[in-house]
């Protein structure tokens, strides 16, 4: 049984850059884009904050290893941190690892259907279990995008401590470039996961036999 291009094509390629795009807006510190009004401290009058941390150019406070930025780490145990930012930080932590489960069930199958086993068995199936992988985790990279992109439409504040000298509420705020990067990550991944549950094991002359 040769290996189908297609298949190949439809299925592990775009679950592959889904991984990738999920891996990269994870440490992109652009989800939300904030415009402030106070440039003392802000000197560019524009803060970005992310997942994990906030930064912003800074020419009286500098973080070391930033170049004239000042940025502040955060975790969900920060009492401060926001419903959808905390979600984010768990459902695309478990994004990944379903990606990554669903990598390795292709990858099987594929190497399976390479190798012209036959055995319906040792391939649809890990189709099947990829499918469910890639959807769910195109589900868990959907919620935290839109939520993030909801707070983002409707100006929603972030209550800062005073250590981070960020203002509570920004005069305007605009969806950063991890939101689009998560947008494309999720339509490939139910892309993905689409194709691989779709998968008809084809009919050959041995199975046609037993059946």
């Amino acid at each position: 049984m040769p290996l189908n291009c297609g298949i190949f094509c439809l299925t592990l390629v775009p679950a592959a850059l889904s991984w990738i795009l999920c891996t990269i807006s994870m440490g992109i510190v652009e989800w939300r884009v904030w415009h402030v009004d106070n440039t003392t401290i802000i000197s560019s009058g524009i803060a970005w904050v992310g997942i994990w941390k906030v930064c912003f150019i800074s020419y009286l406070h500098i973080s070391p290893g930033y170049r004239e930025q000042f940025c502040h780490k955060f975790s969900g145990y920060d009492s401060f941190v926001p419903h959808e930012i905390y979600a984010a930080q768990g459902l695309l932590l478990v994004a990944m690892f379903m990606g990554l489960l669903g990598l390795a069930a292709t990858i099987f199958a594929l190497r399976n259907v390479y190798m012209g086993i036959t055995h319906k068995t040792l391939i649809a199936p890990f189709f099947l279990v990829g499918g469910v992988f890639y959807i769910f985790a195109g589900l868990c990279v959907l919620i935290p995008v839109s939520w993030n992109f909801y707070s983002v439409t409707h100006n929603q504040s972030i209550a800062f401590p005073p250590s981070y000298y960020m203002p509570s509420s920004p005069v305007a705020q605009e969806a950063g470039a991890a939101i689009p990067v998560g947008i494309v990550a999720v339509i490939l991944l139910l892309l993905s996961g689409t194709f691989s549950l779709s998968y008809r094991f084809p009919m050959t002359s041995n199975t046609l036999m037993k059946s």
